[in-house]
């Protein structure tokens, strides 16, 4: 199983194939785990790749405070030791925001940029409904602490509200493995208060304008959106497609059937499959072409 030595500290990835290099970017509170029924339906000739995030799944814990920044740290460094180039980004989630900001900021090596339920640009306290108020609202207090730290229930949750079909014991061991403690869960709790909600937090308010910037003038690098239905957990419905469709240069809009926020759980082999048709139709396993 290969292992980086990235920073101070260790990123854990799956790695299957040769080709052009396509890296799958996990979201809170996931894993590399979250891709293993997609990866082996891509039917492409590449190179598949899925780390887990720092101080997520079987990479590293380092003493930070992981921030988007810190994660953007030590990613830069995987692409780096791991002299990605010509990439195809697969996000998800975070992942997803970490694949636009990584893109934003090495523009030359991105081929093109797959992307579902992910943070594409900042959002008001107002936009949210009720439920998702209430939540971010408990994630930024005293009781966000107990609530991820003591109790785990984040975790917990993520993986039964936000999947329409049961995960297996089994795959729950595997997602709960790497936070036995209250001070592993420390990443979870970080991502879970980073939404960007009204300009705060401010670091991560402005890094999200600055890769929507690059997402509406990057015209030349092909993009594709998966969305699904049937699920009150969706981060992109309708309204945040349509706004996609309308915002983001170079897009394509796929619809993949219903599914939860944690969509590689329920729709694995469309997701698969959409993204090995738009990567055919757009040649991106072929040499650049100009």
């Amino acid at each position: 199983m290969p292992v980086a030595n990235v920073l101070d500290s260790t990123m854990f990835y799956e790695d299957a194939g040769n080709g052009t290099p396509f890296v799958f970017l996990h979201g809170n509170p996931g894993s590399s785990h979250l891709w293993r029924e997609v990866l082996p339906a891509v039917d492409l000739p590449a190179r598949l790749l899925a780390p887990d995030l720092i101080g997520m799944g079987r990479s590293g814990k380092p003493e930070v405070p992981y921030r988007f920044a810190d994660h953007a740290r030590y990613l830069d460094d995987w692409f780096d030791r791991l002299s990605l180039d010509e990439v195809v980004l697969v996000g998800h989630d975070w992942g997803g925001a970490l694949a636009f900001d990584w893109a934003a900021r090495h523009p030359d090596r991105v081929r093109g940029v797959a992307f579902f339920e992910a943070i594409v640009r900042p959002m008001s306290w107002n936009e949210l409904g009720e439920g998702p108020r209430s939540r971010a609202l408990a994630m930024r207090g005293p009781q966000g602490e107990a609530l991820v730290l003591d109790r785990n229930s984040f975790l917990e949750s993520a993986f039964t509200g936000g999947v329409l079909n049961p995960v297996s014991e089994e795959d729950m061991r595997v997602y709960r493995a790497p936070y036995p403690t209250r001070e592993s869960r420390r990443p979870i709790l970080e991502w879970a208060r980073s939404l960007p909600l009204d300009g705060e937090p401010t670091e991560v308010a402005e890094r999200v304008g600055r890769y929507g910037r690059w997402l509406s003038d990057s015209g030349e690098v092909p993009k594709l959106l998966l969305t699904f239905d049937s699920s009150p957990t969706l981060l992109i419905g309708k309204e945040m497609a349509d706004w996609c469709a309308e915002n983001i240069a170079a897009l394509e809009t796929r619809h993949c059937g219903p599914a939860g926020h944690h969509a590689q759980e329920d729709r694995p082999r469309a997701i698969a499959d959409e993204i090995g048709a738009w990567a055919r139709r757009h040649a991106l396993t072929g040499d650049r072409q100009g």
